[in-house]
């Protein structure tokens, strides 16, 4: 999810002050970890994050994933308990960032990194990596998502077949991400659409 330094996307829910995400499944499964109690950092719904997983099941084992709005790091997590073979996490948030890598500590974990960034800039700026999978769950109501995709393609951040799952208050039809990225699979839960999507290479 979105960290908890820019706006919330979605409304605070009631809970009773123990924040916890569950690792659904690989590695670290029925695994609970706690995230900061602050609002707008929500992890993706279990609901949600085993569908997702579902769709991805023959895809993730081996994988280099990148998460940059990681908040708190369900689906990073989800993913390197499953097998993938690297991940990077980015996030806005000093928080955020330190309880990610603490559970990383706690998991054992020495193939992810965690780090404090502005999405936008890093891909901008940083040498790019060939990531199959990435995960891109931005802070709603900004229209960051365009931007942030076409910064993907252009700058070479993504393997050719990879898979991109994005989380947006719009319909994934109207998202206007790269033209050479196929929509494999959509639904809604609530106000949030989630989509996943899968790269071809752009004709030269």
């Amino acid at each position: 999810m979105a960290s908890p330094s820019r706006p919330s996307k979605k409304p605070a829910h009631p809970h009773n002050g123990v924040n916890q995400l569950r690792i659904i499944g690989g590695e670290w499964r029925s695994r609970r970890l706690s995230f900061p109690d602050v609002p707008g950092l929500r992890p993706t719904p279990d609901r949600v994050r085993e569908t997702l997983f579902n769709w991805l099941a023959p895809y993730v084992a081996g994988a280099k994933v990148l998460d940059p709005f990681a908040g708190s790091g369900a689906l990073f997590l989800e993913a390197l308990s499953r097998g993938a073979a690297m991940g990077q996490a980015l996030d806005a948030s000093n928080l955020a960032v330190a309880n990610l890598r603490e559970h990383l500590g706690t998991l054992r974990c020495s193939v992810g990194q965690v780090q404090t960034a502005d999405a936008m800039r890093y891909l901008e700026t940083q040498t790019a990596t060939a990531f199959d999978l990435v995960f891109l769950d931005p802070p709603f109501n900004q229209n960051l998502l365009p931007g942030i995709c076409a910064l993907l393609e252009e700058r070479q951040w993504l393997a050719d077949d990879a898979w991109v799952y994005t989380e947006s208050e719009n319909a994934p039809s109207g998202l206007g991400l790269p033209g050479n990225w196929r929509l494999h699979r959509e639904q809604k839960s609530g106000r949030v659409h989630y989509a996943l999507w899968h790269r071809s290479v752009a004709s030269q």
